[in-house]
């Protein structure tokens, strides 16, 4: 069964820094393509970044040069690290397979002063 476990949400300050956690099993981790996405209140769930099985990454132009993802295929996990994080940046933060059909409970991420 796919599971997907993400942690290292918490309230942050805005031009603060996180990372965020995500441990993966169930499947074939080092050939699978991840991805983080966000959900906050009222919008619609929108991808954040996507890293391949070969290391090639995407963003999304609001995140890009503040956020990096990473993988560690032998532990099984994705991480993402944001910094300079703004208020824009709240949001319900999930991790996937790219071309998979689960998604994990979701890590909070709320950044206020």
């Amino acid at each position: 069964q796919v599971q997907l476990v993400e942690s290292g949400g918490r309230l942050v300050q805005p031009g603060g820094s996180l990372r965020l956690s995500c441990a993966a099993s169930g499947f074939t981790f080092s050939s699978s393509a991840m991805g983080w996405y966000r959900q906050a209140p009222g919008k619609e769930r929108e991808l954040v970044a996507t890293i391949s099985s070969r290391g090639s990454t995407y963003y999304r132009d609001s995140v890009k040069g503040r956020f990096t993802i990473s993988r560690d295929n032998a532990k099984n996990t994705v991480f993402l690290q944001m910094n300079s994080v703004k208020p824009e940046d709240t949001a319900v933060y999930y991790c996937t397979q790219v071309h998979g059909n689960y998604w994990g409970q979701g890590t909070q991420v709320t950044v206020s002063s």
